[in-house]
């Protein structure tokens, strides 16, 4: 009983307390913390006294996206070239805060008039104009011109004449590439047709009636709008 009594002693009093014992200096049981803190006072003592102190940095130009798309190009060796790296140099067209060259192609047109096919094969000419970027698209001649090649939507819209037939074409220069139809009824309804193209610099897309047998006419008044042809550019064919 006397021996766990004087151990439990040995652990609770400090050395002092001991008659007879040396007092020892206080020793640290673990390190210091690192890297101090921004606000620790650090002694020329420290190890970590000589060492830099490193901030980061954020480019808040990266941040905006304005040095995307940056390349380094480094100039052709020249004669005098030696052993060591030559710096390259940004080129100024792809430097940070070079804007983005986008390329854009849109139309959207329709016609207020009803139309009747007088021939085997008739453009649709177009009395209104809703989009028309650069002046691509002929109302007269009902033809959009390609100036930026790439992909495209087109879509065409149409209202159907009671007791009469509905039969056209999408153009593309000389070739038709799809068909609206809609077969005689005493009732009038809308109809749509819709395609995604690869156009070249220079193609012309239009639309055709064809005329068979019978009768063929798309409604139309002054009133409201019934027939529309419209196309965008998905995506340029330099990116492609």
């Amino acid at each position: 009983m006397a021996a766990p009594t004087l151990l439990l002693l040995a652990l609770l009093l400090p050395a002092g307390a001991w008659p007879g014992l040396p007092r020892r200096p206080c020793v640290h049981c673990c390190r210091p913390a690192w890297p101090p803190g921004p606000y620790a006072r650090v002694s020329d003592g420290d190890p970590w006294r000589s060492l830099p102190r490193v901030r980061p940095t954020i480019d808040i130009e990266i941040l905006k996206g304005e040095a995307r798309g940056c390349r380094l190009h480094a100039p052709p060796p020249g004669p005098e070239s030696t052993g060591r790296g030559r710096e390259g140099t940004l080129s100024p067209s792809l430097c940070p805060g070079t804007p983005c060259q986008r390329a854009y192609a849109a139309f959207s047109v329709g016609r207020r008039e009803g139309l009747h096919s007088s021939d085997d094969f008739q453009a649709v000419p177009f009395d209104t104009e809703l989009v028309n970027l650069d002046g691509a698209f002929d109302l007269a001649a009902g033809r959009f011109l390609c100036t930026v090649p790439g992909v495209y939507f087109l879509s065409l819209n149409v209202h159907t004449w009671n007791y009469k037939e509905t039969y056209l074409h999408i153009m593309l220069n000389r070739r038709p590439t799809a068909v609206l139809y809609a077969q005689p009824s005493e009732r009038s309804v809308m109809q749509a047709q819709s395609l995604m193209l690869l156009l070249a610099a220079g193609d012309a897309v239009w639309v055709r009636m064809f005329q068979r047998e019978q009768d063929n006419a798309i409604y139309g008044e002054r009133g409201d709008l019934y027939i529309t042809f419209s196309g965008h550019l998905v995506k340029p064919a330099a990116e492609l």
